[in-house]
């Protein structure tokens, strides 16, 4: 990130009495605001109603608010900690069901104190360094996705993203939007259309205020234009974030991304995923087994509080879908690109020193 785009999340302070500072993204872009995680309660509300979201973000996010959950605790038993750790975990999961780098970066947390013999004290000391490190992982992650992405996108290239996946939605640069800044970087020259991505409009919102900050030049899409603009020869590439990535390559994203990859199929247009490793749930076999989260119909019915529905209709809220592997090209990830999509590339792909580049079967 350039220094005048403010981080996304950071530690402030210690162990014992710091606390996570995330940027409030339901303010942007009229306002950049800060919210200040004291509490578990503070960061699970800021998790549910989306201040800090996008996979990577919400497990670096967990990660910290492991710690502050535990900082009441510190100096008690350890027989209390181990029960505190416990609920704080819990109860962070409690607060999203799809992105599974909230699950992962959880377990972690649990296993690195299930397997210390420390005393409360140092093992607080001991949690805040691996949640550093989970953050560092995730700078790293992403900065090879870029890498690996940008290699697949040409000079002068129109390309098309869904949602935000950038620096907002991670601890780096992003995913998707690290394979664009990775090009521009390289000198290439690439448009952005970026889908509103209703209802909450994060598209919108969240990723044209990063390009702009990055001097990419983007332009905002209604989510209903991408079929055309391709048409018209506009679009040559399709890159995507991910929330959570079954074994077989079936991919959770925000809901509309399922739509825009029939588009680029049916356009002749290669559809990329991008995402790390944390990202990929191998106890699912596909994609009908993730779980997908069900939000406020309010959100559709009077998003940003002004009512566009009449009263007493329903409306449904899915906040994900599920795109099938079968309709993507790609997935690009920390340690290569994976293609074609399959269990057996993936498995090959993330097994313990696993190969780097192009990965196929």
């Amino acid at each position: 990130m350039t220094s005048d785009v403010p981080r996304t999340l950071a530690w402030c302070g210690d162990a014992r009495t710091g606390f996570l500072r995330l940027l409030d993204q339901t303010r942007l872009p009229g306002a950049v605001e800060f919210i200040d995680c004291r509490d578990v309660e503070t960061l699970w509300h800021a998790i549910k109603r989306l201040s800090v979201r996008g996979a990577p973000a919400i497990g670096v996010s967990a990660a910290n608010g492991v710690v502050i959950g535990l900082q009441g605790v510190s100096d008690k038993s350890r027989d209390e900690f181990n029960a505190r750790l416990t609920e704080v975990t819990d109860y962070l999961a409690s607060s999203r069901p799809t992105a599974v780098n909230l699950f992962w970066a959880l377990e972690r947390m649990k296993r690195v104190a299930e397997t210390s013999g420390d005393a409360p004290a140092a093992l607080l000391e001991g949690l805040l360094a691996e949640a550093a490190q989970i953050e560092r992982e995730d700078i790293e992650m992403c900065a090879a996705i870029g890498r690996y992405g940008a290699e697949l996108i040409e000079d002068g290239t129109g390309v098309l993203t869904h949602c935000n996946a950038g620096a907002l939605a991670t601890a780096g640069d992003g995913t998707a939007l690290s394979v664009f800044f990775a090009a521009a970087a390289q000198g290439k020259t690439i448009h952005v259309f970026a889908d509103e991505t209703r209802p909450l409009l994060q598209g919108a919102r969240l990723t044209s205020w990063e390009l702009q900050q990055r001097g990419i030049p983007v332009t905002v899409l209604c989510d209903s234009m991408a079929g055309w603009v391709m048409r018209e020869g506009k679009v040559q590439a399709v890159v995507t974030g991910a929330d959570r990535i079954a074994a077989n390559g079936d991919a959770a994203n925000k809901i509309g991304t399922y739509s825009v990859a029939q588009l680029a199929r049916a356009h002749g247009i290669p559809f990329y995923i991008a995402a790390p490793r944390s990202t990929f749930d191998l106890s699912l076999a596909t994609g009908d087994d993730i779980p997908i989260e069900q939000r406020d119909p309010a959100e559709i019915t009077a998003g940003f509080g002004l009512p566009t529905v009449p009263e007493g209709v329903s409306a449904y809220n899915p906040a994900f879908d599920v795109t099938p592997a079968e309709l993507i090209t790609a997935l690009i990830t920390d340690v290569g690109v994976i293609r074609p999509v399959t269990t057996a590339a993936i498995e090959l792909a993330l097994r313990p020193g696993g190969i780097k580049g192009e990965i196929s079967t």
